[in-house]
């Protein structure tokens, strides 16, 4: 079976289960072969390493591959037979992979299922769904307990995972913005990332065995400088790694995190643990990845949508070839590092692509709201001022340091601080704040905000010295408009 959301249109990963005799899972991961429609060095592949991935906006995508790859041949439809590249798992109670098997294969899915559909048949949300995939609920079921074993191994070896809510726009017929709200991650959507994991680490640890030349995903470990930034900061709010910073583990970043789940310090170090971490790239060289805790990683589930998994099909076929090409291996040897810089070039630019149109769209939403407050968090310090997330909606905003005219503020780097001179006001990453939008700029795709509070305390100064005064000497009353009136500049 396929589960994927249920807008998606190129199916490139199906998952079959069973339980083997001696009470240990075996699991597939079917991935689409790509490599047998796209050979090396054609018009296709050409376009495809300048393209290099697959760029996703809020209400279209734009494929590395043509249409009638990308979401016809090489799309894992139900009912129809298609090319995949299998792996092939056995997995104890553990979660420790004892063997494996990788071939070359052709698979005709059950089932096209969605996040909804398999979530609710595993929490018991929907007595419809589980009769009308009655067949499929058993194996539902096994994929359920293997997640648990899978992802429970994964923790005890220190694996950071991060649970911040990500923004899904919610569209109207003319592709406007109705509204912004936190993407849903249910069981389903964990359930396939974590056998999708199990089979990139099987198989680059296949590649790194067998020294074969490939791209694996790459994550090193945090610059000491910014890991012991890090902990100077965690130590203001009373936490701490536990762990020195030149030799800090996934482990120490991952405990801290249980630490603080659920408390009010979760945010602003949670923000700030992802800034500290390197970005993760790839490269023909193994060096591990530190974010998941892992000594080998390689991108194998994803060839539709990314150069370096077609890469990795193509070393796998290399492998599994009865007479191996010594030329071919020899020129991937000079040629890969040029495409490892490429293909995490064009990763970066299209992950640009994606916040820009994202941050425009969000413009657009909100450019009928000026006047209105809301409540956020503060997520970035500069000297410049706060940047602030809207808990509402999801938007981000700029507090610039001239709208802050109730005191002179200084930037406390190491603090990620912003503090008055006069009033010992402090406002922190992770703050909780009240923000009025007072600008929305579409050219630079920026939104203006204000503090309330600066400027509930700016309004009541200016009536104190503008207010006409009376015979007596004292000062008449007066109303504040808070909709309408902007924050005084310095």
């Amino acid at each position: 079976m396929t589960i994927d959301g249920e807008s998606a249109r190129d199916f490139d990963d199906a998952v079959t289960i069973e339980r083997l005799p001696n009470g240990n899972f075996w699991l597939g991961v079917h991935i689409a072969d790509v490599a047998r429609y796209v050979q090396e060095g054609s018009a296709l592949d050409a376009e495809a390493i300048q393209r290099g991935t697959s760029v996703y906006f809020p209400d279209r995508a734009i494929h590395m591959f043509p249409e009638a790859l990308a979401t016809g041949l090489c799309s894992l439809r139900p009912q129809v037979d298609r090319l995949v590249q299998s792996c092939l798992m056995e997995v104890d109670a553990r979660g420790d992979v004892r063997r494996y098997e990788l071939y070359d294969g052709v698979i005709r899915s059950d089932a096209r299922m969605t996040y909804a559909e398999v979530n609710a048949i595993l929490t018991g949300g929907d007595p419809g769904a589980r009769k009308k995939y009655r067949r499929l609920v058993p194996h539902l079921e096994l994929m359920a307990e293997l997640f648990e074993v899978l992802n429970g191994r994964r923790r005890a070896r220190g694996s950071v995972d991060f649970d911040l809510p990500e923004a899904k726009f919610l569209m109207d017929d003319q592709g406007r913005v109705e509204a912004i709200v936190a993407a849903e991650r249910n069981l389903a959507h964990r359930l396939i990332e974590e056998f999708m994991l199990a089979a990139n680490e099987t198989v680059a640890r296949h590649l790194e065995d067998n020294r074969m030349p490939a791209l694996f995903r790459v994550h090193e470990s945090p610059d000491p400088a910014k890991v012991a930034e890090f902990e100077a900061f965690a130590a203001s709010l009373g936490f701490s790694l536990g762990g020195p910073a030149e030799h800090v583990t996934p482990g120490h970043f991952q405990r801290l995190l249980r630490r603080v789940h659920g408390k009010p310090e979760e945010r602003p170090l949670a923000f700030l643990m992802l800034r500290t971490m390197q970005q993760a790239r790839y490269d023909p060289a193994n060096l591990g990845h530190f974010g998941l805790a892992a000594p080998a990683y390689a991108h194998f589930t994803s060839p539709i949508r990314r150069y370096p998994d077609l890469v990795v099909h193509r070393a796998l076929r290399e492998l599994r070839a009865r007479t191996p090409d010594t030329e071919r291996r020899e020129r991937w040897r000079e040629d890969l590092p040029e495409l490892a810089r490429r293909t995490s070039a064009v990763e970066r630019r299209a992950e640009e692509a994606e916040r820009e149109i994202v941050q425009w769209k969000k413009v657009r939403f909100m450019a009928g709201k000026v006047g209105d407050e809301f409540t956020g968090y503060v997520i970035g310090v500069t000297a410049f001022g706060l940047f602030v997330e809207l808990t509402e909606h999801f938007v981000e905003g700029l507090v610039h340091i001239s709208s802050m005219a109730d005191d002179y503020y200084r930037h406390l780097e190491g603090q990620h601080a912003l503090r008055g001179e006069n009033t010992k006001k402090v406002y922190r990453l992770g703050d909780p704040v009240r923000v009025q939008l007072v600008r929305v700029d579409r050219e630079r795709r920026q939104l203006e905000l204000a503090l309330v509070e600066v400027l509930d305390h700016v309004r009541v100064l200016e009536g104190r010295r503008d207010r006409p005064r009376r015979r007596d000497g004292r000062k008449t009353g007066g109303t504040i408009d808070r909709r309408r009136t902007r924050p005084r500049r310095r």
